[in-house]
Formats: C-alpha cells, structure tokens, sequence
C-alpha cells in the first residue's frame, strides 16, 4: 500500500469507522456531547478581498462533517484574525475571497507559528485572489514553495476516496483544478484548491445552481480536508 494511503487508514481508525449500514460511529465509545466542540475558523484577513465570501458555506460544510465523521462540531463557524488569541483553538483554518490579500509582518509570524504548532490552513481561491494569496505565501515560507499533492495522500482519502484528485466545482479560466500544498517538516501545513472554488459547491443549492454530483464532490473534499487537520494534529 502506498505511504500515503496507509496514512489515510490510519488516521480514519482515529476519526470514524463506517459499518455496513453506512453510519460512522465514534470509536472511542463517547457521544459528541461529551468532547469538546470543534469548528471551521474562517480567516479575517487584510488587503480588501472579501473574506467574508460564501455565507452559507461553512455551516453547510460543518452539518455534513457532523453526519459523517461524528466529530463534535459546532453549527456556525468561527471568526479570527492571524493575531486572535484564540487561534490555536482551531484545528482548520479557512480562507476565501476574490480580491487583495495582505498580512502584517506581525501577522505572518503569527501564522508561521500557529502552522508549525500543528495548525492547518486551507485557502480557497473564489477566482480573484490567486496573485496576492501566492504572494503572501512567499512571504510566509520563502524557502518553500507549493507543489502538487500527490493523489495517494491521505487528505484524498481519509473519508471519502477521490481518487482524481481535487474535484472541478467552477469553470473560471477553464483550467483543470489544482490542489497544491506547502509541506513544512514533512507534513502538509497548507492546502490550496484552485481553479475548483469549493466553497461555492458548499453553499445552499439555490445560490449558484450547481448540479447536486457537484455538490457532493465538493463537499466530500471539505470532510476530507477538515478530517486531516483533526487527526494530524500535534498536541498545541
């Protein structure tokens, strides 16, 4: 079995285990009332893009979490800054928008910290903040750079297996959809999806009229990504 697929069993021994009725099931034998509740921390960043795009993404994405994995989440998700003294609270930190991204330098040190602490941070291109997004990365790890994560990673297929990789939500510049990362000490740090837009394939159904198959590519990639960042998560 390749590393990263072993890696993907591994940790959904730690996550869920599926009987044949479909259900996932907690396996240390406690409800989810009896953990602490996890949620989405969506990224209140500088610069003028709206990182505040897609409203009723994130809880959608926290209610499927929540039937599929058994994970004690929250419903709504939560909000922070780089410099929020929270931040470390939050196993998976989201970002989105179509515009200008830009961090402080008291910023970056922030996020370098939280990152190399076990933190996780998937940024979503919503078509528009790729040129600052890569920018600012370059700042964040300028000895490192994104590459392709390869498809027998387990952020692939610690839930549900995608195979292809990262799903095609949205046309956009009609580039195939990339899913990049940034590995720091051998382990993926930063997810970025693009030319997908899977927060768009989060949201209700009516606000962009995706085709329900859409939907549910998109959504399995969310319990994906989140999953990965619970289970890979270093004591903080």
């Amino acid at each position: 079995m390749p590393a990263g697929r072993a890696a993907a069993a591994a940790l959904t021994l730690v996550l869920v285990a599926r009987p044949a009725g479909g259900q996932a099931q907690s396996l240390a034998g406690e409800g989810p009332a009896d953990a602490t509740r996890l949620t989405i921390a969506r990224l209140h960043y500088g610069g003028g893009g709206d990182w505040y795009a897609n409203p009723s993404s994130l809880p959608n994405l926290l209610e499927r979490i929540r039937r599929e994995t058994r994970l004690p989440v929250a419903g709504r998700e939560a909000v922070v800054t780089p410099l929020s003294p929270d931040l470390y609270d939050y196993p998976y930190l989201y970002m989105t928008g179509h515009g200008n991204v830009r961090f402080s330098e008291e910023e970056l040190s922030a996020l370098r910290r939280y990152l190399a602490a076990g933190g996780f941070l998937h940024a979503d291109d919503n078509y528009g903040m790729d040129a600052s997004f890569r920018r600012e990365l370059q700042r964040l790890f300028p000895q490192r750079e994104l590459v392709p994560v390869p498809l027998d990673h387990a952020i692939y297929h610690i839930v549900h297996s995608l195979p292809d990789g990262l799903p095609k939500i949205h046309e956009h510049d009609g580039l195939p959809a990339e899913g990049l990362g940034l590995f720091h000490d051998g382990r993926l740090v930063i997810f970025y999806s693009y030319q997908s837009d899977l927060g768009d394939g989060w949201e209700d159904p009516e606000v962009h009229g995706d085709p329900a198959p859409i939907r549910e590519q998109a959504l399995n990639m969310g319990v994906n990504l989140f999953a990965y960042a619970v289970a890979q998560r270093k004591p903080l």
